[in-house]
């Protein structure tokens, strides 16, 4: 994520401070583990887990944000996964009772009105480990609808998988083609400009086989296009005090 998608980091550390948070972030955290777990490599899964635990134990925050679907579920499992540890269970359970994906976590404090216009037609691809795993559908969509200017339209089977679903497309590559397909054939018959995801796994599935297409539809994160909507908002703002105070010195 920090390397592929450090945008989408970024972003959202701005929206997050857009909206009064102070953000942190802990410098000895690790991967989540999730690949490893995906792979049924648990122990080394549980490792990266007891790390992470660590590191943002010190870090003393209200909440863990998590901008990576895939990510977000393998951390709120970390009470699930270390439960027969006697030296981890509790703070493995404490930590995960902490973490929030990042729109879930917008949605559930309010959105600062200062949003300036997107003006695109997007549709939204529920990322299986948002939707089924999370079992967070909603909060993406009350997030879209806010950004003025921007329309979103539903297309068909949106919550079903798009191939990627962490390491599927690595062992069952054929499976996974064609679910990409799939979701991409859906995508498209939406007429819209650009899709809008949550995880990274699901973002790369897509922008691959929508370039098989020959589609020029891009693919974003939800929190990228808010952190659009608050630079455009924010521009704006800019402008017009640029022209008042010209106005008066006239």
């Amino acid at each position: 994520m920090h390397v592929a998608f450090a945008h989408w980091d970024e972003a959202t550390a701005r929206v997050l401070q857009r909206n009064g948070c102070n953000v942190l972030v802990p410098a000895d955290q690790g991967c989540c583990g999730a690949i490893a777990v995906h792979a049924g490599e648990l122990e080394f899964g549980c490792e990266l887990a007891k790390r992470n635990i660590e590191a943002f134990e010190k870090s003393g925050a209200d909440y863990y944000i998590i901008n990576a679907a895939g990510c977000g579920s393998t951390l709120k499992e970390y009470g699930h996964l270390l439960k027969s540890d006697p030296k981890w269970a509790d703070r493995a359970q404490a930590f995960s009772s902490h973490v929030r994906d990042v729109l879930e976590f917008l949605d559930q404090i309010g959105l600062s009105p200062e949003l300036g216009p997107v003006d695109a037609i997007v549709t939204y691809q529920d990322a299986c480990h948002l939707a089924h795993a999370q079992l967070i559908t909603a909060a993406p969509r009350r997030l879209l609808a806010q950004i003025p200017g921007l329309t979103l339209t539903e297309m068909n089977e949106s919550s079903v998988c798009c191939g990627s679903a962490g390491i599927y497309n690595v062992t069952q590559p054929e499976m996974a083609k064609r679910l990409g397909s799939r979701k991409a054939e859906n995508v498209v018959a939406t007429g819209a400009e650009l899709v809008a995801t949550a995880n990274p796994g699901c973002a790369l599935q897509m922008v691959s086989h929508l370039r098989e297409k020959n589609s020029p539809m891009s693919v974003k994160h939800v929190i990228e296009l808010l952190d659009e909507s608050y630079a455009g908002y924010i521009e704006a703002t800019s402008r017009s005090r640029s022209f008042n105070a010209a106005s008066s010195e006239a």
